[in-house]
């Protein structure tokens, strides 16, 4: 489909704003926010894990559930939106996290990401703005999350 090169460009940048969004706000915001960037029948999908959480309450409660004393960071990189059309786009983008439970405060040794993987994701615009449709997480190296005593 031909787009408009200025309109397919506000598309890539506002689902480029989405992806990092997403893992500020799990990183550093209020996680259970990450669900006001799906549609309504938005879904979060780990098919490796079996996890499938579908709506945007359902999103709230399951990103909100993180334990309080988790300190995370993602990285996120090679991000390549697709604009498919005036109102769809799909993406792909890497990820690597570094997480540890038990943080009460200060520097935590610097240790290998406890996973890294890629996300696959559409969008949708909806009432002029850009959602989350579907993220689909698939994760390439993976280990468990360590606690700091």
């Amino acid at each position: 489909m031909d787009l408009d090169p200025l309109e397919r460009l506000l598309g890539e940048r506002a689902c480029e704003r989405l992806i990092l969004d997403f893992v500020h706000r799990l990183d550093l915001g209020e996680p259970s926010s990450v669900a006001d960037l799906f549609t309504e029948d938005g879904s979060w999908a780990w098919p490796a894990g079996e996890r499938l959480v579908e709506g945007r309450e359902a999103l709230g409660e399951y990103f909100g559930s993180r334990p309080a004393d988790r300190l995370s960071r993602r990285l996120m990189s090679n991000v390549i939106v697709t604009v498919t059309s005036p109102d769809t786009a799909t993406a792909v983008s890497y990820f690597s996290t570094y997480r540890v439970d038990g943080h009460g405060g200060g520097f935590v040794p610097a240790e290998p990401p406890v996973q890294v993987g890629h996300y696959e994701d559409a969008f949708r615009r909806t009432d002029g703005r850009w959602l989350l449709e579907t993220r689909v997480l698939h994760l390439a190296f993976a280990g468990p999350t360590p606690k700091v005593s």
